[in-house]
Parts: structure tokens; sequence; C-alpha cells
């Protein structure tokens, strides 16, 4: 279901796409297309797996979750029961990797996963609110970025000024 990131997705933001794989793939499919499309600030480097329900530490799903910037987990009308998103989300809290959730079926009463935190908002899909949500998530690394340098910058040891004798008057 990934695909691989090709030389012009070097500078976009990695992300996993969770999702349930029963009910929503037809989702994921058109976020993949929705990364590809010319202007996009996101590649989809990888998402869920049928085979992922079946690996009860979910390691496969947590590894390819520890190689991205974020997550974006799809939400549908039964995403709240569906457990390899509710381990991909806790998987994605553990890792501190920064998460949005998308509500998938506008049509539909689609549901949050469960361990989600009240304050997850559920955005609408539209490309403007995908690509919003991936730059604040940018820019906020960004600052942390310059924030630890100038942090490594202040403290790193000083050079003590070498002490010059004052020449004798003998």
């Amino acid at each position: 279901m990934s695909r691989a990131a090709s030389a012009s997705d070097e500078n976009k933001v990695q992300v996993y796409v969770s999702f349930d794989v029963e009910h929503d793939g037809e989702l994921y499919d058109l976020l993949v297309e929705q990364s590809q499309a010319p202007g996009s600030g996101f590649v989809v480097a990888s998402g869920s797996r049928r085979s992922d329900a079946k690996d009860e530490n979910n390691a496969g799903a947590r590894r390819r979750i520890g190689n991205v910037a974020q997550v974006i987990v799809i939400c549908g009308e039964q995403t709240a029961g569906c457990v390899s998103v509710v381990d991909e989300l806790r998987a994605a809290q553990e890792q501190n990797k920064p998460y949005f959730l998308v509500w998938g079926r506008r049509e539909s009463m689609c549901t949050k996963p469960e361990g989600a935190k009240p304050s997850d908002g559920m955005y609408s899909w539209t490309a403007d609110i995908i690509e919003e949500q991936i730059a604040q998530v940018r820019r906020a690394a960004e600052r942390e970025a310059r924030a630890s340098a100038l942090k490594r910058q202040r403290g790193a040891p000083r050079a003590e000024p070498e002490q010059v004798e004052a020449p004798s008057g003998d």
C-alpha cells in the first residue's frame, strides 16, 4: 500500500497514514493521490496494513511510524472499534509523533479511535486543511530545532581569556 519516495519527495514531510483497512482503504488511496499532486508538502511513506493485525505487538507498524515525521489518522464510521488504528495511534503517542485526525467521510458519522485525546480535533478533509496541518507541524519542528541549537550554543563551554602578565618594571 505504500509507495516509494522519489527524488522530488526529499523535501516533503514523510507521513504514516493510520486507517481501518477493512472499511476505509479507498480513503487511504485518495490521500496517497493527494500527496502526489503538484505542490503537495507531504508524501505518504507508509500506512496501515492487513498483515499488522496478525502482529500481536504491532512491531512492523511501530517501526514504520518511528521512521516518519508525523501521522495522519483517517477516521471513518468504524474507526472507534478498529484495533489496528487504536494500536497505531498509541504507538504515535508513545513515540511523541505529531498526529492529527481527519474526518474521512463527509456524508457519514465518523468516529475517533479509542485512545484519542478529548482535545484531538477531527479536521475536515480538504487539501488546504491537510496541507496546513502538515505545515504547522513542520514549523513547530523548525522552531524546536532552532531552540535546541541555541541551547547548545549557550551551553557550550566558553574559552577563558588568556591572562597576560604585565611586563615587570625590572
